[in-house]
């Protein structure tokens, strides 16, 4: 176990990181017949590159895959022998940098092809971004068949070939077969390459598994499949201190301005922990955390350092005792829910202010 800074006292709140669940997960989705790459962009979904990519590493993930030039620099540091490539293209100029530490683009324009080709003459391997149907990146099924058995794609070093699921989390969606046919088809106009189309919840599709899957969300516990129970075991546990607790009478406001008035007595228990935090302020009057085990809703407005729980059925609320805000049943795909977003927000806006432990 290790930690940065001292203790939660210091930081009013604690992050508990699973390193070993986040090799159990990678495990589990390699498992389902394909060589498995980790998705660690937005520093590993908020869980430290530093930390998280090793542990991949010696799991037995050799590809990994980041969004910026900024984040491929960190991941080599941290992963000196890695396949790293950038998921966001090539920025105009910035070959030498891509050179300096071993990084691969992930192309997805004629300009890009072009711009890297004059640079690595083959010699520097990249990817080639086909646009299946999430119209942000990559070129289009017409152009990617167009430029089929073109010199400049051999000049470029492309030896992956891939795209990007729209709706994959939700199997019955039509676009999924329409993206899987598509895909089909380009990668029969480029044999010669391997071919990546599976993200998180593209692993449980039929027919989306090729040769490289790119798991990210799953890695880090959210649920892949979220129609049915999340196969992945959890990573990030949140607890917060509670700073003071306090019993006031019915008709008592709480908090900026008064979004909350008791209907009865009630014991309350401000928490170390805020937006500041990267707690959204959208969680207010919606969430709750646990104390004790005990459910305790939030009350008023999450404000930038701290939050009020009604702990009234929670005994077990004390000064100086914790309050689970992601963990246990508070998942990070439930509290996304509760927040009116989505989990992978609550994991990767997770701020710097806690305490961070990794076990495992």
């Amino acid at each position: 176990m290790t930690e940065s800074g001292t203790d939660i006292g210091a930081h009013g709140a604690r992050l508990t990181i699973d390193l070993g669940a986040i090799a159990a997960n990678w495990r589990m989705l390699a498992a389902r017949g394909a060589d498995c790459a980790a998705v660690v962009k937005a520093d590993a979904y908020g869980c430290g590159i530093a930390q998280v990519g090793p542990a991949l590493w010696a799991a037995g993930c050799r590809t990994f895959f980041v969004a910026h030039l900024s984040e491929g620099v960190a991941a080599r540091a941290a992963l000196p022998e890695a396949a790293i490539y950038i998921l966001n293209g090539l920025p105009p100029g910035a070959c030498a940098t891509f050179a300096a530490h071993d990084l691969r683009p992930v192309l997805g324009s004629r300009e890009e092809i072009a711009e890297w080709a004059a640079v690595s003459g083959g010699g520097r391997p990249a990817a080639l971004h086909v646009d299946t149907g999430m119209n942000r990146l990559g070129l289009p099924v017409p152009e990617a068949l167009e430029l089929a058995g073109d010199p400049g794609i051999a000049a470029a070093g492309i030896d992956l070939l891939l795209s990007h699921f729209v709706s994959a989390e939700k199997p019955e969606d039509p676009v999924n077969a329409r993206q899987i046919t598509d895909f089909a088809r380009v990668r029969a106009a480029y044999p010669g390459l391997l071919a990546s189309l599976a993200n998180s919840s593209g692993v449980f599709l039929d027919g989306a598994r090729h040769d490289l899957l790119r798991p990210g969300y799953a890695l880090f516990g959210g649920n892949p499949t979220p129609e049915s129970a999340n196969p992945m075991r959890p990573v990030v546990r949140l607890e917060a201190l509670i700073a003071q607790v306090r019993h006031v009478e019915a008709g008592t406001s709480v908090g900026y301005n008064g979004r909350w008035t008791a209907p009865a007595p009630s014991r309350l228990a401000t928490l170390s922990l805020g937006y500041a935090d990267g707690f959204p302020r959208s969680i207010s009057g919606r969430g709750q955390a646990l104390v004790g085990g005990v459910p305790c809703p939030i009350l008023g407005l999450v404000s930038m350092d701290l939050i009020i729980l009604d702990v009234t059925a929670a005994p077990a609320a004390q000064r100086g005792a914790t309050a689970v805000l992601i963990g246990d049943e508070l998942d990070i795909d439930t509290v996304g829910r509760a927040a009116g977003t989505i989990g992978y927000e609550i994991l990767t806006g997770l701020g710097s202010r806690y305490v961070r432990t990794y076990v495992g």
